[in-house]
């Protein structure tokens, strides 16, 4: 059988993508780290707004540099507000909930967010979605259950955040696939980062107005709690550019296992900075997840695989 060159993705092109993956799950546990640290002095909603401010300035003169468009269709004008307002509720929820929590609980719980747009794809989508995949999803979701349960035990609600950051992290990506057919991915991510600082101080205002402890406006009280709302959106930004050009050079489908590293990386960290270490339970949970979304990975690879296959020829008869 031959192929198409441009189908062929050269391996000097695929280990750049695989290295920048790696980059990325080495770098994105550092947001949760510096999240965690900053949240134990300000409140969560001003590492929140940290985190987009800090993106939207390291990203503007990137953008310049480039000398990139900034126009924009009404259509991706919306979904960009959408996209700003879903990243809000995601990073949100994760920091209210790794305050508190263990990052590699928090962390593996958020991993249900492949389950999730899986489900999305069926149910609202209608997407074509096997029996084995919608199996694996309902495992996923168990293993999730499993880490959450001695977490809700100690440490109440907050427990279900991860959940939320889940599910908001999913409307996320969906919305990421369609804006990407509208936008360029670097001014993507310094937009989003200008339309959710700007949605936050409202919302930073009527929290701190009404008296709700986590959208209370309090500035950074010492200097160490500045470096990690700073330290929040330099990793965020890095971690997100690396991933987006790491999928530039290879396909989903090769860096989607590799997506797991994270976790491993979440609990090095936790560890160092917090001395917090999984139980018994939360690894049995962490090892049911990962195992059903590497499955769910396999599935949809044998199904792309199966789409590609030409028909086989009929006998003539």
């Amino acid at each position: 059988m031959t192929h198409s060159p441009a189908r062929i993705l050269a391996p000097d092109r695929i280990l750049p993508g695989v290295a920048l993956m790696i980059a990325f799950c080495v770098i994105a546990p550092l947001i949760d780290v510096s999240s965690k640290a900053a949240a134990q002095g300000v409140p969560v909603g001003v590492v929140t707004l940290g985190r987009f401010v800090v993106q939207a300035a390291l990203m503007l003169p990137v953008v310049l540099v480039m000398g990139l468009s900034w126009r924009m269709t009404p259509v991706a004008l919306r979904l960009l507000l959408a996209r700003a307002v879903v990243s809000i509720l995601a990073t949100f929820c994760f920091v209210a909930a790794v305050q508190v929590m263990p990052i590699a609980d928090a962390l593996a719980v958020a991993f249900v967010e492949p389950f999730i747009i899986l489900l999305i794809g069926k149910l609202v989508l209608h997407e074509q979605v096997g029996p084995r995949r919608l199996g694996a999803a309902a495992v996923g979701f168990g293993g999730a259950l499993l880490v959450i349960q001695p977490s809700f035990a100690m440490f109440g609600a907050v427990a279900l955040f991860p959940l939320g950051t889940a599910l908001f992290f999913a409307l996320y990506m969906l919305i990421t696939r369609r804006l990407s057919r509208e936008m360029h991915a670097v001014t993507m991510q310094l937009h989003t980062a200008i339309a959710a600082a700007l949605i936050c101080l409202p919302l930073l205002a009527l929290g701190h107005l009404s008296g709700v402890p986590a959208l209370a406006f309090a500035l950074p009280q010492s200097l160490p709690f500045w470096g990690w709302c700073f330290g929040v959106g330099l990793a965020a930004t890095i971690s997100h550019m690396a991933i987006t050009y790491a999928l530039q050079f290879a396909p989903s489908s090769t860096l989607a296992p590799l997506h797991y590293l994270e976790i491993v990386t979440a609990t090095l960290f936790g560890y160092l900075f917090f001395k917090d270490f999984p139980g018994g339970m939360t690894w049995t949970g962490i090892a049911i997840i990962v195992a059903s979304g590497l499955y769910v990975i396999h599935r949809e690879r044998v199904t792309a695989r199966a789409t590609r296959l030409p028909a086989a020829p009929r006998a003539r008869v």
